[in-house]
């Protein structure tokens, strides 16, 4: 359960949403889109995400560039996303979300902002769920679900306006995340179409599932285009033996901001 201080409505319109999106892993939205747009579907929990993960470094380089994007950036996550799709055996279902990263990348499948929503908040939820070693104890690992939420919403809290992007990070069968995240959870993002890029770290500031499971979130100012996002670090949660932290590998969200 998601929970959250105030705005009763609107999370519960979020928790059905996030529940809408994981149950229905044929696409990373949870509200309708236009035809022409690209999806990146969800994966299987069961199904090995390795392949997909080697697109992290690359959005990671386009992140950390000094000065704007350069014009390289959205062709070298593109390139490699080619040659990850030439891997001799990958499952049909890695090739399917690879096949449709792609034609988000290069905008064959559409590409663009979304039209905003009718009503309630729109979800991306990441291409697949990252494991977090030893996060509910010494051999009990976490499953980590990421997801973003285009603006303008009223979750998370504060909200992120138009142009803005919130993120969530939720380690299932964890306690309560600490107020001090020290290697802090981080989101890398890059904006494919007006060369924004950032770093912000995933905080408790919002509020969400103060009892647990640990969620973390933050507001990004990405503006209006194809966002393409990492979120890897660490977290911190406090159990009866004390502080545990763990670290969960990096997992990858494509989607477009109105």
């Amino acid at each position: 359960m998601l929970r959250t201080r105030g705005s009763r409505t609107a999370l519960s319109a979020l928790v059905l949403a996030v529940s809408a999106s994981l149950a229905a892993p044929a696409s990373t939205m949870a509200a309708p889109q236009p035809a022409a747009q690209p999806s990146v579907p969800a994966i299987a929990e069961n199904v090995p995400s390795e392949t997909l993960a080697a697109l992290a470094p690359s959005i990671v380089s386009a992140v950390s560039a000094p000065g704007p994007i350069a014009d390289g950036a959205q062709a070298a996550i593109l390139a490699q996303a080619r040659v990850l799709l030439a891997t001799p055996g990958i499952p049909a279902q890695v090739k399917s979300t690879l096949e449709r990263v792609i034609t988000f990348l290069d905008g064959s499948g559409g590409g663009g902002p979304e039209l905003p929503p009718s009503d309630g908040p729109r979800i991306a939820q990441f291409i697949y769920p990252t494991i977090g070693k030893g996060c509910i104890g010494p051999t009990s690992d976490s499953v980590g679900t990421a997801l973003a939420v285009p603006g303008p919403a009223e979750l998370p809290p504060p909200g992120p306006a138009a142009g803005q992007t919130g993120f969530v990070f939720t380690a299932l069968g964890t306690k309560t995340a600490t107020v001090v995240q020290n290697p802090p959870m981080t989101v890398q993002w890059v904006n494919l179409d007006n060369r924004r890029s950032g770093t912000l770290p995933l905080t408790t500031a919002a509020g969400i599932n103060p009892d647990g499971p640990a969620t973390l979130s933050a507001i990004a100012d990405t503006g209006s285009g194809r966002v393409a996002a990492v979120i890897t670090g660490s977290l911190t949660t406090t159990t009866a033996d004390g502080d545990r932290t763990c670290s969960f590998a990096p997992t990858l969200g494509f989607f477009s901001v109105a």
